[in-house]
């Protein structure tokens, strides 16, 4: 299969031509899930003139295959698994739980470290922009689509550059609007539709976000 985006960074600038609607939009947030979906978030928030903030969610990692997720959770309680691969990979209940305990201490380092004080962003009554560098098992943007309901929006745009095709119509259900460059049935690895996928370290994150906050103006 060719690959068919350079990067993250350029996954988001083709993104925002197709959220070009939204530049300027009143009353609406860009939040990226890290770490992956912050350069793409980025371009997006940078192109529509429009805040840049994040949604932390973490992935629950089959233990076996710790790139697979048998779930996610995000801060407030909130949690979803998927029981087909936790039946399938025959993950026992202890490890769910052990799993569950270490990802909650990296949640809360990663809001500590990115935030640096800041407080969390206002969503109610919002248009939000949710933004993913791809979706495979669809675990970790439910979390965090569940996160955000919490605090009554009035949309929800689920943006991402590559997606199973099945989630992506399951996500139509749950969210406003779907945008997604390239939709694909048995969606195995999302680094295979980048030519480069490399790992997005923290300081690229917090870097990312202070750029954004110089360079919006809101309007």
């Amino acid at each position: 299969m060719a690959k068919l985006l350079a990067n993250r960074r350029q996954a988001g600038s083709l993104l925002a031509l197709k959220l070009s609607a939204y530049v300027n939009f009143p009353n609406t947030i860009v939040l990226a899930l890290p770490r992956g979906g912050v350069p793409v978030a980025f371009e997006i928030a940078t192109a529509l003139n429009l805040p840049l903030d994040l949604c932390l969610v973490r992935k629950l990692g089959v233990p076996t295959h710790p790139e697979l997720a048998m779930g996610a959770i995000a801060s407030n309680g909130v949690m979803v698994t998927n029981s087909n691969i936790i039946e399938w990979y025959k993950v026992s209940r202890a490890e769910i739980a052990a799993t569950i305990a270490s990802e909650a201490k990296e949640l809360d380092r990663r809001d500590r470290l990115y935030r640096q004080g800041r407080s969390q962003p206002i969503i109610n009554n919002k248009t939000v922009i949710l933004v993913d560098d791809g979706i495979a098992t669809g675990s970790t943007i439910r979390a965090a689509i569940n996160l955000l309901k919490k605090q009554h929006p009035q949309t929800i745009i689920a943006a991402i550059p590559v997606a199973d095709a099945s989630i992506c119509q399951e996500l139509r259900q749950e969210v406003d609007r779907v945008i997604c460059l390239h939709e694909t049935d048995n969606l195995y690895s999302i680094s295979c539709w980048y030519q480069d996928f490399s790992q997005v370290e923290d300081r690229e994150v917090q870097d990312l976000l202070a750029n954004a906050d110089r360079n919006t103006i809101v309007k």
